[in-house]
């Protein structure tokens, strides 16, 4: 049996593919058991984040393994196979371990050095360990990684390559400025009790924010967090719980708003975060336009097109949510654009060249009149000045001044939870998963990251010759106690020649009989050990077996003897 690992995380696949793959809860039991339901997997475990989702298999056959774990995958996500292949990456064996002890260390994650990924190993442990799915290959693996992980933020000073993605999304927020400056004073709403949401509110207490309020569906929950938040030592915040239906009125209240929950669906619309601003905002500026007047999460009128151009045709309607554009900007400037998905994109192109075409036809009828007229004038200038005069560039115009935020969303779920259309609306900065990728992509690595590169080198070699030794001891257990049968089997019939033989004698001769069985197996069964620790030893176990004509299910039942052992001594 071999490790395989499949999956996608923000290093292979876009956000809007990883927030379509993400799984529930239930839909990572389902995985686990339809793993090891499925013929070529013996063990599984699912380590799926905001950032990734991987299927971890114990597997006899590589092909089967690779094909019948990606379609698990893409049958419990909900994303087609043909969609979600060219995003899905593949690990085996050493590689395989390589790559989970890097995830452990924060090499892999998308603030590098971030700590909180040992957690989520743990919880990825713990719930195959409750479904039974992890056996003695994952159990290693994974205790092993967390180890690992341990061992580099001890040893090195990787937390000073990155920090975790809740306060590397803080500091975004804070447009990269003193975190606890920003935080002082502020009220904070956190919705969400999870593992997320509770790193979220410690370090919002740390910060020093004036209060948190904690809102989840579990209202059990939300309390058990405030009153922790309201027991803690080093931080002097108020934190209280309220429930889901509350948000909306709690939001109005809030200074920031930081979500992260399993719903699938939107937990913040745009129209509930325009609605917690409205009134907010400060008038930005008479003189810019009417646009500028218009409070937040207020309409903005539709643009006065050409006269030519406003054909009452359906499919000429602007493609735009007009609900949702900020105060003051063209329908067909730079500013619509931004932010638009390709399709969106691609349509707006469609409205605006449909939206000009019949003035261009109008202008088009006094095109060659005008051309005319325009190189005759020329032609009159250069023969006067000895020059063509040289067109100056229009004044810039002013553009509409955006508000400073009193607002600041941070986006942790996955899939989201706030309205990705909120980050145009006056007085809000929103920041989710996706910006955070690309704040994260120019991140500069410390030194230190060459160090636990070299610790994860290093682990992983030992593991390796760790797992390969252990994998011959089933083997060197079963030609010991063949040998001592053989021992005891001549004692026997020596009995049977000499029954004269007294309690003394008998003893002398059962224990120099075993010595020399000892002394006989002691140097082999040390050296094939050895031998098999190193890269591609795994034969001697085979040639063992075949030298001696050892019986297969003599060695299959210390396996599972020993895979028993394991399991009762798993830590809960």
């Amino acid at each position: 049996m071999s490790l395989l690992v499949v999956g996608l995380s923000h290093r292979s696949a876009p956000v809007s593919v990883l927030e379509r793959a993400s799984l529930s809860t239930d839909a990572q039991v389902k995985l686990l058991q339809d793993t090891v339901a499925a013929e070529p997997a013996a063990e599984a475990a699912v380590l799926a984040t905001c950032n990734r989702i991987e299927l971890y298999a114990d597997v006899d056959k590589f092909h089967a393994g690779v094909a019948e774990l990606s379609t698990l995958l893409a049958q419990h996500s909900g994303v087609g196979l043909e969609e979600l292949t060219p995003y899905l990456y593949v690990h085996y064996e050493d590689r395989a371990v390589h790559h989970l002890f890097s995830v452990a260390c924060g090499l892999d994650s998308m603030v590098v050095g971030e700590g909180q990924i040992l957690g989520q190993i743990k919880d990825s442990l713990a719930k195959a360990q409750d479904l039974h799915t992890a056996g003695r290959l994952l159990n290693d693996l994974f205790q092993q990684a967390l180890r690992v992980g341990k061992r580099a933020h001890s040893e090195t000073g990787i937390d000073r390559a990155g920090q975790s993605l809740v306060t590397f999304g803080l500091e975004q927020l804070a447009r990269g400025g003193d975190v606890p400056a920003w935080a002082a004073g502020k009220k904070a709403l956190v919705i969400g009790a999870g593992s997320m949401s509770s790193l979220a509110a410690a370090t919002l207490a740390r910060a020093g924010v004036a209060e948190i309020v904690v809102a989840n569906r579990t209202f059990e929950r939300a309390e058990r967090l405030a009153e922790i938040l309201n027991q803690a030592e080093d931080a002097e915040v108020v934190a209280r719980a309220v429930p889901m239906e509350s948000v909306a009125g709690e939001l109005t209240r809030a200074d920031v708003a930081v979500s992260c929950t399993g719903a699938t669906g939107l937990v913040l619309t745009a129209e509930a975060v325009a609605g917690a601003v409205r009134g907010r905002v400060p008038d930005v500026g008479a003189g810019q336009g009417p646009d500028a007047q218009l409070g937040a999460g207020e309409v903005s009128p539709a643009p006065t097109l050409p006269q030519a151009a406003a054909a009452p045709v359906e499919e000429d309607a602007c493609p735009l949510d007009l609900s949702a554009v900020q105060a003051g900007f063209s329908v067909m400037g730079e500013a619509a654009v931004a932010g638009m998905d390709a399709a969106t994109l691609e349509q707006h192109a469609v409205w605006v060249d449909k939206g000009t075409v019949v003035q261009r036809r109008e202008d088009a009828r006094s095109a060659a009149e005008a051309d005319a007229e325009l190189i005759g004038a020329l032609a009159a200038t250069v023969a006067t000045v000895g020059r063509i005069p040289e067109r100056r560039r229009p004044e810039p115009v002013d553009e509409a001044v955006r508000p400073e935020p009193v607002l600041f969303l941070l986006d942790l779920a996955m899939p989201r939870d706030i309205d990705a259309a909120a980050h145009r609306l006056a007085g809000v900065r929103l920041v989710d998963i996706e910006s955070l990728a690309e704040a994260s992509a120019d991140a500069p690595m410390a030194a230190d990251v060459d160090q636990v590169r070299r610790i994860v080198a290093d682990e992983v070699a030992a593991f390796g010759a760790a797992q390969r030794a252990a994998h011959i001891t089933p083997t060197v257990v079963a030609l010991r106690t063949m040998a001592a049968d053989v021992v005891a089997g001549e004692i026997a019939r020596l009995e049977g020649r000499l029954p004269g033989l007294d309690d003394k004698h008998r003893a002398e001769i059962t224990q120099t009989v075993k010595r020399v069985v000892d002394k006989l197996l002691h140097a082999p069964t040390v050296r094939v050990k050895q031998l098999a620790a190193e890269p591609g030893g795994a034969g001697y176990a085979d040639a063992l077996r075949t030298l001696f004509d050892l019986d297969p299910e003599t060695v299959a039942s210390v396996s599972r003897a020993e895979d028993t052992h394991e399991k009762n001594r798993e830590p809960r």
